[in-house]
């Protein structure tokens, strides 16, 4: 994958290192319980630097292949009407689905690298990688849906949400800084209060003694 925003840039080698873990599709591991689950941990790894990805840089100026114009393209003069901000699980794998996504997928054999192996795909856009909100797609087929997700907007809420909640822990610790201090200043206000009605306590105390003494002395 790649960032763009007006230059190409490669995104961290942990993103292409991830990605090239996920070289071999499940299926090629056979039925080993211990190489299924390495590989989806793997899928999860690439997940996890995916979401990350859209959550720091505004998704708009993403570029995950270098093949993204045509993948758009393709992508929705065939599916058109397609709704990718919330997918249907049914429009992804039911039987004509599937019929209809296997021509869109097989246009890109030799074009997208590992272009049919396993990807972890979110339904809702909104949300991030949990279980009840993931689903195992074709590489080709998260990246058709993702780019169209970025070029549509889709995706901004989840930039815009972490960057929300970011701002409003900033200020929710510059407001505690503010009543810290304003409870330091409301405390020595206090202390040079006190301070004043017992210096003013003593001169009048003082000055009683005074008065007493001068009527002892004209008695």
């Amino acid at each position: 994958m790649e960032t763009t925003s007006g230059t190409v840039e490669p995104v961290s080698g942990d993103l292409v290192s991830v990605a090239h873990a996920l070289s071999l599709p499940a299926e090629s591991y056979g039925n080993d319980p211990d190489i299924e689950m390495a590989w989806a941990m793997k899928a999860m790894q690439h997940a996890e630097v995916y979401y990350k990805l859209i959550s720091s840089v505004d998704p708009q100026f993403l570029k995950l292949t270098k093949v993204d114009d045509q993948i758009y393209s393709e992508f929705r003069e065939n599916f058109e009407k397609l709704r990718i901000d919330v997918l249907d699980p049914e429009e992804l794998k039911s039987e004509s689905a599937k019929e209809k996504w296997r021509p869109f997928c097989l246009k890109f054999d030799g074009i997208v690298e590992d272009f049919n192996y396993g990807t972890l795909l979110r339904l809702d856009c909104s949300q991030g990688y949990t279980e009840e909100n993931t689903i195992f797609a074709p590489r080709i087929q998260f990246f058709a849906i993702e780019i169209a997700r970025n070029r549509e907007g889709y995706n901004k809420a989840v930039y815009t949400s972490v960057h929300d909640e970011e701002e409003k822990e900033g200020n929710h610790g510059r407001e505690e800084g503010t009543d810290s201090g304003r409870a330091e200043e409301k405390g020595a206000k206090r202390e040079r209060e006190k301070a004043k009605t017992n210096k003013g306590e003593e001169k009048e105390q003082g000055a009683n003694k005074e008065i007493s003494r001068s009527g002892e002395t004209a008695m």
